[in-house]
């Protein structure tokens, strides 16, 4: 039985838990991302299955590699390290020449919801900002500006675009744009929401969207072509 795929391009292999593949600059690897480009281990990492969970291993010796998880979130992984993959998760291999990505999707597990935590009698629940209502247009204007985090590889790009080219992709004067995500910060910010204001917010705004799902990959069909 199939139970973790893993796409590079038109290059699909379908993993059970008996097998391991590795990807690197070798040519044995199972896939090869550019025998030429030395920036490249030679084997810079694995997927195999091991005690119930799936696992990519960073097995260089001197380069990292990064992930990405299903919401968009980027993070290091160590030579020598390994995480689980339990989501659909992005793998970048960064090159001398070009930065290659390998997409593992794990067979879909069926889990129990998570039970509601109601908060103990006297207490004050954690401000999330689920109350302030995001409009279509809200949503369309953060997909534009946080597309870089949904694209895949190598349009791939954990920060939030400027705004005059997120304005100039929807169609919209860059003052629109600027205002109306003005507005939801504050809105936010009024609901108990952190970080809604200064130097980061904008950042703090993508990683508060993505985390919510109030922005998801779905969304990029909407933005004008």
């Amino acid at each position: 039985m199939t139970v973790m795929r893993v796409e590079r391009r038109d290059h699909v292999v379908e993993l059970t838990a008996d097998d391991r593949l590795t990807f690197g600059r070798a040519r044995d690897c199972t896939i090869c991302l550019d025998p030429e480009d030395t920036g490249i281990s030679r084997v810079a990492g694995a997927v195999a299955y091991d005690t119930g969970t799936w696992w990519l291993s960073n097995v260089s010796e001197t380069r990292p590699l990064s992930t990405v998880d299903d919401l968009g979130f980027r993070s290091v992984l160590a030579p020598g390290r390994r995480v689980a993959v339990e989501s659909l998760t992005k793998v970048l291999v960064d090159g001398s020449h070009h930065r290659h990505g390998l997409t593992l999707t794990p067979a879909a597990t069926t889990a129990p919801p998570p039970a509601a935590v109601t908060p103990a009698p006297g207490t004050t629940p954690t401000a999330t900002g689920a109350e302030v209502m995001i409009s279509a247009a809200d949503r369309l204007a953060m997909t534009a500006l946080f597309m870089g985090y949904l694209e895949d590889p190598p349009r791939y790009d954990p920060h939030p675009k400027d705004y005059a080219a997120a304005a100039s992709r929807l169609g919209w004067p860059r003052t629109t744009l600027v205002k109306r995500i003005e507005y939801l910060r504050t809105r936010l910010d009024a609901a108990g929401v952190p970080n809604m204001r200064g130097f980061n917010a904008l950042a703090n705004l993508a990683e508060y969207a993505l985390s919510r799902g109030l922005v998801t990959r779905e969304d990029l069909a909407a933005l004008p072509r």
